[in-house]
């Protein structure tokens, strides 16, 4: 095909890459901070000093079960979420019946007491989670684009193994002291190739989480649209028991008990309860996440009353496949040594995207692209490669910088994130001779190797309630976050104007 077949793929890897590249970035750098989204929320909530050691699970769900008949025994279900090794609080959630207020509610609960703790309100990891899979947009339009950025990253990665035909033995070429062109597409192969059936992972299984979503076809057609009666029919989720009469109910240290004989050993991670306080209650348990490879596959139903297992059929082997590779997608099932391999590898992608945008810019400057097209997408690399890890800093600093009992903690500290990365867009359109990309660096430095520094002064001030192995390994990784920007922006400075290196550079190395 005298080169043309490449040249194709070359050209689908480079916009692929650019009409989704500044998406796919922001959702695999908040994806990547996600595999410690337990730990994240451990460290904004400084005042949990206690541990799930002093009480067996029967005991801590008895307490969480005893605040949730105190504050709604009118719900429709309850869920009680059971410490672990990683969070070391009862999380319970309520939700009332339909016109009942407030309609749903969520508390952090001390697990040797059952009290509500004194933790601050904050989201915790679980805004960089959300922000993710769906951009913290209002209804399904997030996760809609989220899964068109997926396909595309897809396209991206299969066109880029066929167009870069030298990529693995560039792998081993890496040159930091050539020119920035050469050094962009160095960094760009080796962290592509570094990683790459991780980033090839990660984004299917990424689309098979929704899959639901995407492809609801045959849902409409065989249920009328009616998706949680296919959940139910599939083993998903349990089918909601029919109104009944009241009846109290059993000790739940019987459904445990028996879980953790059939589980040989097992324990049970979540406490779904239907419709309690009725004859016709049900109780779910699913098993702890860290124990199995499949997320939420393994579960056991009870009736509430009396504790008596209902039989029931696996789930079938389109849902256990399902389910797999939720589970492989999340990582919940890994130890910390493995959770921060695939933060390793979520980070070299997040670096893949980064760079080939970088790289697409030089090249589109070099052919001479409009001006103002090039203002646009140079300002917008500046604005989500360095503003978006900034913004992030900024909602971590605003943990630490809002009063702890302050009211608006909730919408200040995400308010201060988008906030912040709007700031860092505009300041990026002001009238630079050149991008300000060394001073933003140091910023993005700047703003996470302090980090530590607030910690230390919370601790002196008694704001963190005991400085553990969560809180001095997210200062480590902090400090070590604001020397790579720091090293980076030194770099960037030490450079000659780009303008020179690129007429020097030859044409056969520019990826367009």
């Amino acid at each position: 095909m005298n080169g043309s077949f490449f040249r194709s793929m070359l050209w689908l890897h480079g916009w692929a890459g650019l009409l989704a590249g500044w998406l796919l970035y922001a959702i695999f750098l908040t994806g990547s901070a996600t595999y410690f989204r337990s730990e994240i929320s451990h460290w904004m909530r400084p005042e949990l000093g206690f541990t799930a050691d002093a009480k067996d699970d029967a005991q801590i769900a008895d307490a969480a079960l005893r605040r949730l008949r105190a504050i709604g025994g009118d719900a429709e279900r309850w869920r009680v979420t059971l410490p672990n090794a990683r969070e070391p609080a009862t999380e319970i959630h309520l939700w009332r019946k339909s016109g009942k207020e407030p309609s749903f509610v969520h508390e952090w609960l001390d697990p040797a007491t059952g009290a509500p703790s004194p933790a601050r309100a904050t989201l915790g990891g679980d805004f960089l989670y959300y922000f993710h899979f769906d951009l913290r947009m209002p209804s399904i339009w997030g996760r809609l684009l989220v899964g068109f950025a997926a396909i595309v990253m897809l396209v991206a990665l299969v066109s880029g193994v066929v167009a870069h035909k030298r990529i693995f033995a560039d792998f081993f070429t890496f040159r930091p002291d050539a020119t920035r062109q050469r050094a962009w597409l160095d960094g760009h192969n080796i962290a592509g190739v570094l990683a790459l059936p991780f980033h090839l992972v990660i984004t299917y299984t990424g689309l098979v989480t929704l899959m639901f979503l995407y492809m609801p076809w045959g849902i409409h057609i065989a249920y009328q649209g009616r998706a949680q009666a296919l959940l139910a029919e599939a083993g998903v989720v349990a089918p909601t028991p029919a109104v009944s009469d009241p009846a109290p109910l059993a000790p739940i240290a019987l459904p445990l008990a028996e879980a953790r004989r059939r589980w040989e050993g097992g324990r049970a991670g979540v406490i779904d309860i239907y419709r309690p306080g009725e004859i016709g209650t049900l109780i779910e348990l699913t098993r702890d996440a860290s124990e199995t490879l499949a997320y939420r596959y393994d579960k056991l139903r009870f009736i509430g009353p009396d504790g008596r297992s209902i039989p029931q059929s696996p789930p079938s082997s389109v849902v256990a496949t399902q389910m797999t590779m939720y589970g492989l997608h999340v990582g919940r099932f890994a130890d910390a040594a493995l959770r921060a391999g695939l933060f390793v590898c979520g980070s070299t992608a997040t670096a893949t995207i980064g760079t080939g945008l970088v790289l697409w810019s030089v090249s589109a400057r070099r052919r001479d692209t409009s001006r103002i097209g090039m203002f646009l997408v140079e300002r917008l690399n500046l604005g989500v490669i360095v503003g978006l890890p900034i913004a992030v800093a900024a909602y971590f600093w605003a943990n630490r910088l809002f009063p702890s009992a302050s009211p608006d903690r909730l919408l200040g500290e995400p308010m201060m994130f988008f906030s912040t990365w709007i700031a860092v867009f505009l300041v990026s359109l002001l009238p630079w001779r050149r991008a300000p990309w060394a001073p933003m660096l140091v910023v993005a430095a700047g703003a996470f190797a302090a980090l530590p520094i607030a910690d230390a002064a919370a601790y002196r001030s008694g704001e963190i309630a005991s400085y553990d192995r969560v809180f001095l390994g997210f200062d480590v990784t902090m400090a070590a976050i604001g020397c790579a920007f720091a090293a980076i922006a030194t770099k960037l400075r030490e450079e000659r104007p780009s303008a020179k290196i690129i007429d020097q550079t030859p044409k056969r190395e520019f990826v367009p």
